[in-house]
């Protein structure tokens, strides 16, 4: 039987389009985090800026967050736009172990400018970590019924989301309902990790990030203030 996973959802602050301070504050909440699996929101190491460059997996400047999963044990999740090794872009969940950065998942309902820049994903994807399964979205995936039935046909213990909200009342209860639906309508535990503070083209986002049990109900959920991390085992 699988056992206990504590997961850390962390609400960095972001200065826009600057990687170096934004992979040190990245550092610095895993190693704060006390957690195996350390989870950030979309496009969280630059801003939602569009025009933020590209990052390849082999990225020298990215060396800090996989240190500090080394010194740690942890694994986190970071979203960024990814060069592909074919000269394409993609909106991708990196996973740092501590010894590499691989490729988890692609963001497969791009929203809006997103599709003239980068090339969606083609099918859900799951991390499996210490005997748990958990089912991956970027942003806009959540709002699609069909991905979370899709990622939970594929057997899940989690559906996790990583995500950008603003604080306008529509898109809270949007945060509030996405990956809750899921939790509900599939039996599996929702994680979502939001956006908090300014974010490149956002000036405000609601942050907010939050577990959701089996069933749907909320469990512990954040603030809207930079620099929170929320922390559950499940």
């Amino acid at each position: 039987m699988p056992g206990q996973l504590t997961v850390a959802l962390a609400q960095p602050a972001c200065v826009d389009l600057d990687l170096p301070a934004n992979v040190a504050e990245h550092a610095r909440l895993i190693r704060a985090a006390e957690a195996r699996l350390v989870v950030f929101p979309e496009l969280s190491l630059t801003g939602y800026d569009l025009t933020a460059p590209a990052v390849a997996l082999d990225d020298e400047r990215l060396a800090p967050i996989t240190e500090a999963c080394r010194e740690t044990g942890s694994v986190a999740l970071v979203c960024v736009a990814l060069a592909e090794p074919d000269g394409t872009e993609a909106l991708a969940l990196l996973a740092f172990d501590g010894s590499e950065v691989s490729v988890v998942h692609r963001k497969m309902h791009l929203h809006g400018l997103e599709n003239d820049r980068f090339v969606p994903g083609a099918q859900p994807n799951v991390l499996e970590l210490d005997g748990r399964r958990i089912g991956l979205a970027i942003c806009a995936d959540v709002s699609f019924p069909e991905h979370a039935a899709k990622t939970a046909a594929l057997g899940i213990d989690a559906y996790l989301g990583s995500t950008l909200y603003g604080d306008d009342e529509v898109a809270v209860q949007r945060r509030d309902s996405h990956v809750a639906s899921a939790a509900a309508e599939h039996g599996v535990w929702g994680l979502m990790v939001n956006t908090a503070g300014p974010s490149g083209e956002y000036p405000a986002t609601s942050g907010g990030s939050g577990f959701w049990a089996p069933g749907g109900a909320l469990v512990t959920q954040a603030g809207p203030e930079t620099g929170a991390i929320l922390r559950h085992t499940i």
